[in-house]
């Protein structure tokens, strides 16, 4: 099938990160199951219903596990719920230079792109295996990577490099940030109002942790590190949800924020934890327990996504540099799957069609140029990437 063939077929299916992906990803498997040479293997998250899909084509003398290149992609979207949208979200609609739907740019286009090219990958006779990594819930922390990348080394696959297609308008990213989301519960003691000293106010002392956190962020602002090839050239941490107490007349017992930290990849998400879990445990749950002895504070991370940061003077990285024509020190806020794959030891970039800032909105596009740079330079890096 022809790219935009395959991208409508991708977009038929509604892989939002809440569902199962395992009908596209079996639609995926029976196509390629035609090629005798290729292999499929699948990992599953633990409730069976989503899977990763670790795609070989091998080399020649029959090679398939090491020295390879990776194209990675994830399989899942984002939800529609809210969003007003002309068309269909899961029919593609196909216009003179765009085809809309979710997950056009983000990044089904580029997994369309891969699949349509597999027919001159196999007659290319290639000198190293070739994968493809489709992979689920990258969205709601790269589960499915995680999971994926631990088989490989547990099947002792071992690819020389990766490219992981997200929405660069086909530049070359060479680092973004990572991320880690923390959850953070405060537990007190209900009250009537009209009674203020018998209850703990977990709504007041969790805005406390909030302001003091924001203080955190404006010393991240301030004192960096800065990094200006980024377009946030700090680390950031925001308080972005919020619940807490049942009435007007009640002292709420318990309050519950979400607060998100983007770092820097230098910056250990760990050491950041440990200083506000530090503010924490040496003042504010001290008087938190004054005032109740059973008084606690629970803080979690529930999402990490480690930041990636590329060798930029490695060979693989002055391949795709020379394909692409592009400036060398690109970096994103975003996160993708790089970093998990980078800490894997299989060096790693960025490059995908589709523009990152129609990803995650109504009417998501991809250009069908950007398909056309997509299916070029895939041809090229697979090709040159066996003079490696």
């Amino acid at each position: 099938m022809h790219s935009t063939e395959w991208l409508a077929k991708l977009i038929s299916f509604d892989t939002t990160s809440k569902n199962s992906n395992l009908n596209l990803i079996h639609a995926i498997q029976n196509d390629l199951a035609k090629y005798s040479s290729i292999s499929t293997r699948l990992t599953y998250d633990p409730s069976g219903q989503k899977a990763n899909v670790f795609v070989t084509i091998p080399a020649m003398n029959g090679n398939a596990a090491e020295g390879g290149l990776i194209l990675s992609g994830h399989t899942d979207v984002v939800p529609v719920d809210g969003q007003e949208w002309a068309t269909d979200p899961f029919q593609a609609a196909v216009t003179s230079n765009r085809i809309y739907g979710r997950g056009a740019c983000d990044m089904k286009g580029f997994i369309a792109v891969v699949l349509s090219l597999v027919p001159e990958f196999i007659q290319q006779k290639l000198k190293k295996p070739l994968h493809f990594a489709f992979s689920y819930d990258e969205e709601v922390g790269g589960h499915g990577a995680q999971v994926l990348i631990s088989d490989l080394k547990e099947q002792n696959i071992q690819p020389a490099a990766c490219i992981v297609g997200e929405p660069t308008d086909m530049h070359k990213v060479i680092a973004h940030k990572g991320i880690t989301n923390f959850r953070c519960l405060f537990k007190g003691r209900a009250a009537h109002s009209s009674l203020t000293p018998q209850g703990c106010n977990t709504i007041e002392y969790a805005a406390r942790l909030i302001a003091w956190i924001r203080e955190l962020a404006n010393e991240f602002k301030q004192f960096g590190p800065h990094d200006k090839q980024y377009d946030v050239s700090f680390s950031t941490i925001t308080t972005n949800q919020i619940k807490g107490g049942i009435a007007s007349n009640i002292i709420p017992d318990t309050c519950e924020f979400m607060f998100e930290l983007r770092n820097l990849p230098e910056i250990n998400p760990k050491h950041v934890l440990q200083k506000i879990q530090h503010y924490i445990q040496e003042s504010l749950l001290i008087e938190m327990q004054q005032e109740y002895a059973d008084a606690s504070i629970d803080l979690v991370p529930t999402c990490t996504v480690p930041g990636f940061s590329s060798d930029k003077d490695s060979a693989f990285t002055r391949l795709v540099h020379a394909l692409t024509k592009d400036k060398p020190t690109q970096k994103v806020s975003y996160a993708t799957e790089a970093g998990m794959f980078q800490e894997a030891g299989i060096p790693t970039l960025i490059c995908g069609p589709g523009n990152i800032a129609q990803a995650h909105r109504a009417n998501e596009f991809i250009l069908l140029e950007q398909m056309v740079l997509c299916e070029k330079f895939l041809r090229s890096l697979v090709l040159d990437f066996e003079g490696l």
